[in-house]
């Protein structure tokens, strides 16, 4: 479909690989569908080209960010990948122009080509997917708010102020939105992470199944805040507490924590009972989480996860997997009855869950089978499709507003019949 004015969008992604991310792949995808012409700017994974077109998106590459630890790598890297997407910016506005730059956090430092962009009437959206100075305390559960935390304050203001839209995951960054970045309600969107609606089950691997009686599944980023070390810990108690022998737990993803829980999985003496599969392509992951019995959502509380809204959980909700979580309010909100919450870090009380559901065959089913409704009537992505267009719609001349409206197709805004949140 051929892009009209004010329709032409520039999506600025910095911490992975397009079309890696899935929520800015759907987000494109969804754009491209409603009409507008999208273009992407990420970095290039290994052996990825500068310039491709991606069903339909056209998607500009810079080489990665060099990785490095602590504050001066971190500058390093949301330095050079700012400045790097910067001057691509310019190149595509001069090659064939733009209307909306929309960028996905994080770092929060990319406001600063919006700013620059906006002075020739461009429009700009900040759609927060993580909360970076709660990433920042999360991290490290001895941080205290320091200059750096207030580094980061300041950016997020930045990019609030900024942005003429702001797209939240949730209700709990919505008020964030709202309430420290001093936006005004109609220019905040609730756009949930979900999976498509088409997601679901697929036949099992039969030489997994035989490993164990009980397979139990993970799978996202292993970073220092994503809670896989307590996951371990909890293992740890179902073999020396529980007793139990007769599970494989099944860790699929990779992250800048994978080396170190390793290490931790070796010091524990459970690697029999662990398997680390790093990354592997989606149909593997999904044949390996089809034939799971539990999943698990080991997200310690944390000023970021209890506010936070996981893909992976929705994920294991899809496929009809009862899930173990500790009892955050943004996970307790996603599953509801479809998990089992166990106290707030406590590693022992996750595994006496996993447990309990590992010898309830029936109560699996029932939370599994409620997992899929939940899915299928109120969270997959279809359902968030109508908030994103509507965020868009918002920056349009009043006058086209209504006349865009009723270009929407009435399947994607009349799903179920409610809101998201």
């Amino acid at each position: 479909m051929k892009a009209f004015a004010g329709k032409r969008v520039l999506m600025l992604l910095e911490n992975t690989t397009y079309p890696w991310d899935r929520r800015v792949r759907r987000e494109a995808q969804a754009l491209l569908g409603a009409g507008y012409q999208v273009t992407v700017i990420s970095p290039r994974g290994r052996d990825e080209p500068l310039r491709e077109d991606v069903d339909g998106v056209m998607v500009y590459r810079f080489p990665f960010p060099p990785q490095g630890k602590g504050l001066a790598g971190y500058v390093l890297e949301f330095g050079y990948a700012t400045a790097a997407m910067l001057i691509l910016t310019v190149w595509i506005w001069l090659r064939q122009g733009f209307d909306v730059i929309h960028t996905a956090n994080p770092p929060d430092t990319l406001f600063v080509t919006g700013a620059l962009f906006k002075l020739l009437g461009k429009r700009f959206v900040f759609d927060q997917h993580d909360l970076a100075p709660e990433v920042y305390l999360s991290r490290d559960p001895q941080a205290k708010p320091s200059f750096v935390y207030r580094i980061l304050r300041w950016l997020e203001r930045c990019s609030y102020a900024v942005a003429d839209v702001v797209i939240a995951t949730n209700e709990s960054y919505r008020r964030v939105a709202l309430e420290r970045g001093k936006k005004r309600p109609e220019q905040v969107f609730v756009v949930r992470n979900g999976p498509p609606l088409s997601f679901g089950p697929v036949p099992g691997d039969p030489e997994l199944a035989n490993r164990a009686p009980y397979l139990i599944g993970y799978i996202g980023v292993m970073g220092y805040q994503d809670g896989v070390d307590y996951w371990l810990r909890a293992v740890r108690e179902l073999v020396a507490t529980f007793h139990r022998r007769d599970f494989l737990a099944v860790l699929i993803g990779t992250g800048d924590a994978a080396p170190s829980l390793r290490v931790l999985a070796k010091d524990l003496e459970i690697e029999p009972y662990v398997w680390f599969t790093g990354r592997i392509p989606d149909e593997d992951a999904l044949r390996i989480l089809s034939t799971t019995h539990i999943c698990i959502h080991p997200d310690p509380l944390n000023p970021l996860n209890d506010m936070s809204t996981m893909t992976k959980m929705m994920e294991y909700m899809a496929l009809g997997k009862p899930v173990v979580s500790f009892d955050l309010k943004e996970a307790r909100y996603s599953a509801q009855n479809a998990a089992c919450y166990a106290q707030p870090n406590d590693v022992l009380d996750f595994a006496r869950n996993v447990a309990w559901l590992m010898d309830h065959p029936q109560e699996r089913a029932g939370m599994g089978a409620l997992g899929r409704q939940r899915v299928g009537t109120t969270l997959a992505w279809e359902y968030s499709i109508p908030h994103l267009l509507e965020a868009y719609m918002s920056m349009r001349p009043r006058e086209e507003q209504g006349n865009a409206r009723q270009q929407i197709p009435l399947t994607q805004g009349t799903v179920g019949g409610r809101d998201v949140d």
